[in-house]
């Protein structure tokens, strides 16, 4: 068999028996995921394989342009197989979508379409411009504007994949508050990753700072700005959104189907697990009829709504396993670590302070 033929099909649709096989080894890939110092490196090469980078980018540079719906279909069978990988994928993603969204067809046809072939690693640091720091008086990651582009000052505080990146997307402020996106590369001189930090779940991600020390960056790298909230230019990254709440439910998934599993042994556990899956499954119903254009959906409201269901989940799991659950390499503890995730990424304030509500058994006022 020569070396084109033993390639696996490119994923066309989110239909496709090429994802479920897709899924079935990332999943089996995943326990390595917990080792010190992982990085879902093989798992990437695998998704390139597939043609996954392809949905995100379209055809004029080498993708295949999926709707939202299609791409959320997917996701949702990908983070059930490896949250890890998904949430790695993600911020590619989000990098890809930011630089699409610039109106510089040179820079994108310099950018994605080895993005959309896997060649090149794209991620974001923009969580300073959103949910994280943004209140701090004084900027992280300050930009002063030069003749030939930008100089960048300061700090990105949570990129994910920040020493193996290419291309940062990265977002900062310049002194009269407006700010600016560029394609930074991680090759010029200044720019420097930090030791991705040790968290308490999804570590392989290697989320960790991006040090910018006096950065100069061509003005021809700009994606977006200045101007104030340049966040709120395009459609990409927006904070609470439906994507991380697909991601949670695939992740609740897992811990349903091994549920499942253990009711055929403990017919007593099947009360819970019945009447978890009936939630899940009209969690989901809500989210694709709203993308599907069937349904409205308070973002807020499901995001509050999915941060309860996934934590409960995981942890019944955890509970359902029992002891064998809280040893370390269990899948059922690492997707109760994996479930707190949630309640900090990307997580809009009215949304925790619901769901800390929950937690301590009042009603939110």
């Amino acid at each position: 068999m020569n070396e084109r033929s033993s390639r696996p099909g490119r994923i066309v649709s989110p239909d496709d028996d090429q994802l479920g096989e897709l899924c079935e080894q990332l999943g089996a890939l995943s326990p390595s995921l917990e080792k010190p110092g992982a990085w879902p490196q093989q798992q990437l090469q695998l998704c390139a394989q597939y043609g996954v980078f392809e949905w995100f980018v379209e055809r004029e540079f080498g993708g295949q342009g999926w709707d939202t719906s299609a791409i959320m279909r997917a996701y949702l069978k990908l983070s059930a197989a490896c949250l890890a990988t998904t949430f790695v994928i993600t911020q590619r993603t989000g990098a890809c979508q930011r630089i699409a969204l610039s109106e510089d067809n040179e820079l994108k046809r310099r950018l994605l379409p080895d993005l959309a072939c896997g060649a090149q690693f794209a991620t974001v640091g923009i969580s300073h411009l959103t949910t994280s720091r943004r209140h701090e008086t004084r900027p992280v990651l300050q930009a002063e504007e030069i003749p030939t582009g930008f100089r960048l000052d300061g700090f990105s505080p949570w990129v994910t994949g920040v020493t193996f990146a290419d291309t940062v997307v990265v977002g900062a402020t310049l002194q009269d508050h407006r700010q600016v996106l560029l394609a930074l590369p991680t090759t010029l001189p200044g720019v420097m990753a930090a030791e991705s930090a040790d968290l308490v779940g999804l570590s392989a991600s290697r989320t960790g700072p991006l040090r910018c020390e006096n950065v100069d960056v061509p003005r021809e790298l700009l994606l977006a700005g200045p101007v104030e909230e340049v966040m709120k230019t395009g459609a990409g990254a927006k904070t609470g959104g439906v994507q991380t709440s697909i991601l949670a439910l695939g992740l609740a998934a897992s811990a349903l189907d091994y549920l499942d599993t253990e009711v055929c042994k403990r017919p007593d556990l099947e009360p819970p697990t019945v009447a978890l899956r009936c939630e899940w499954q009209s969690l989901c119903d809500e989210l694709f009829g709203h993308l599907d254009g069937r349904r409205d959906c308070d973002h807020q409201a499901m995001r509050t709504r999915v941060n309860s269901h996934v934590l409960r989940a995981t942890q019944a799991g955890l509970a359902a396993a029992k002891g064998t659950g809280y040893v370390t390499g269990h899948s059922t503890g690492r997707w109760c670590r994996e479930a707190l995730f949630f309640l900090v990424w990307s997580c809009p304030q009215p949304v925790l302070a619901a769901n800390l509500c929950e937690l301590a058994g009042i009603s939110e006022t």
